[in-house]
């Protein structure tokens, strides 16, 4: 209790603790109905990840360093032994769908738009942060959804959770470990090893041409990374630092852009499974690289017009 007594920990982080802690009993809810699950194939495999996550992330920070590592790399196992699987899906019948998309119309997005909206509200009028207000949102959405239909109930979300879970299956952590990747090159010194490259390449005091490298190197190490938020460490440390903030481009703004041109690269990369190997599986595409082929011609308008963008108002 001592981290949520302590007032110089701000209240946004006490918070955001408390939303990990729910997610870790979500994933744990969802490890102990995989073990109790008798139509999933890998019920036990299933369980132990599962649990193991929800353990990690509820707990993680008042775990030691080596048991939260030993923990991760034990969860693995089963997942690279193909053991993880999901037992038949609970969610309602095709029929039950139909008649409350046909009831809702389009309400039926007014949960999905109030996470957005509490996102934003949070980010512009409070010190909470952004992803607090995600998490509010995502607590009223369920609300409104309760209102919209007395069959939502608590037990509906926490099933429909584990099932989504169990559908994505272990790729759901890829994008945590390559967060934590990031953080992992940031500190080995990748950033400096770049920042030494190129430097021997950009004009001294050039910034158009240091923003270009910026924006294209965000591009580049999302593809091999798979996350924007693992490049734009290493990028900033190596190019956005000193070739282009230390000659008066504006951080907040060129910094903020940068990391959606890393985002143009999520579009173009199987490393971002999520995106863009889950969707693959889910519609049963006959081309497996469908998905980024349709995603190739707006991520590259979107990149040369970010990169204008930065220049232009840098």
């Amino acid at each position: 209790m001592s981290f949520f007594t302590d007032p110089e920990i701000l209240l946004g982080d006490k918070l955001l603790e408390i939303l990990y802690i729910i997610m870790g009993l979500v994933l744990i809810y969802t490890g102990i109905r995989n073990i109790n699950d008798k139509t999933n194939p890998h019920r036990y495999g299933s369980a132990f990840f599962w649990t193991v996550l929800g353990i990690v992330i509820a707990g993680g920070r008042w775990l030691p360093a080596i048991v939260n590592g030993l923990l991760i790399f034990a969860m693995t196992v089963p997942a690279i032994a193909k053991k993880v699987s999901k037992g038949e899906s609970r969610l309602p019948s095709k029929q039950y769908m139909e008649k409350m998309s046909d009831k809702l119309g389009m309400k039926i997005f007014i949960p999905a738009l109030s996470i957005g909206i509490f996102a934003i509200l949070f980010a512009l009028f409070t010190k909470l942060g952004a992803l607090v207000g995600v998490g509010v949102g995502v607590f009223a959405a369920m609300v409104i959804m309760m209102f919209f239909s007395r069959d939502n109930r608590p037990t509906t979300f926490l099933d429909d959770a584990a099932d989504m879970l169990g559908t994505v299956g272990p790729l759901s952590m890829l994008p945590m470990l390559l967060a934590s990747l990031g953080a992992v090159f940031t500190s080995a010194g990748v950033g400096t090893v770049i920042s030494n490259a190129v430097g021997q390449i950009v004009p001294e005091g050039n910034v158009n041409v240091g923003i270009i490298i910026y924006a294209l190197g965000m591009v580049i190490f999302t593809v091999i990374m798979g996350n924007a938020f693992a490049a734009i460490t290493v990028m900033t440390v190596g190019i956005g630092a000193p070739f282009v903030f230390s000659h008066g481009a504006n951080p907040a703004l060129v910094g903020m852009v940068a990391l959606t041109c890393g985002f143009c690269g999520t579009l173009l990369t199987p490393m971002a499974a999520n995106f863009n190997v889950v969707p693959v599986a889910m519609l049963e595409m006959k081309d497996k690289y469908g998905v980024i082929k349709n995603q190739l011609f707006v991520a590259i308008f979107m990149l040369v017009f970010q990169i204008v963008y930065m220049i232009l108002f840098k």
